[in-house]
């Protein structure tokens, strides 16, 4: 785990395949930094996804992927552990994690709107609330991105919501782009695109 996050203080976790991370991530990262006031965001590549239905990129090549994008934004970091274990990978687990080895901050688990709604079906998803503040990333309509999760929140205590702007971006998208040979300029960070194409992942053949 890296030194610098023994500050105390607030700090963000956020977990997902990244593969590959895109300009969507990026963009909720900086929000929570912003709306949540965090000192540090540790970003999580996931090891053995229990709920993917299909094989994920080798680990590797998605941690030097969320490396390199992530490594522009000041505060945020790149934990590997989940890749390391042994066995499914469970969000509950590395929060458990975490707390053990930085204790005394307050921790906030940022997810995204799909993962919010299928929150309920998580290992032991009974005992999040009591590890993290639960932050989820949803983007804003004409009536408030809130008034989404009102049922959520009525079984999620300390429930938050983070207002992110509109973008239609997702990594199923840009392993199709790529595969199709379509530019994904747009939707990635430079240099994940040329990682992309020097390590011909996401390649249809």
């Amino acid at each position: 785990m890296n030194e610098s996050l023994s500050v105390p203080g607030r700090i963000g976790v956020f977990g997902g395949a990244f593969d590959p991370p895109h300009l969507g991530h990026m963009a909720l990262v900086k929000t929570a930094m912003v709306q949540l006031g965090l000192q540090r965001l540790v970003v999580v590549p996931t090891g053995q996804a229990w709920h993917k239905t299909r094989p994920l990129s080798a680990a590797h090549h998605r941690v030097a992927m969320a490396e390199l994008a992530f490594a522009s934004i000041p505060g945020v970091s790149v934990d590997r552990r989940e890749t390391l274990r042994h066995g499914p990978s469970y969000t509950v687990d590395t929060l458990r994690e975490l707390q053990s080895e930085i204790p005394g901050q307050q921790w906030h688990l940022v997810i995204g709107e799909d993962q919010a709604r299928r929150l309920s079906t998580w290992h032991e998803a009974d005992q999040l609330p009591a590890l993290a503040i639960i932050c989820v990333a949803a983007r804003a309509d004409s009536s408030g991105a809130q008034g989404q999760f009102d049922g959520l929140a009525d079984n999620i205590p300390g429930l938050t919501v983070l207002n992110m702007p509109a973008m239609a971006i997702s990594a199923t998208d840009i392993r199709q782009r790529v595969a199709s040979g379509e530019s994904i300029a747009p939707l990635v960070f430079e240099p994940v695109a040329r990682y992309i194409d020097q390590h011909l992942l996401y390649r249809s053949d």
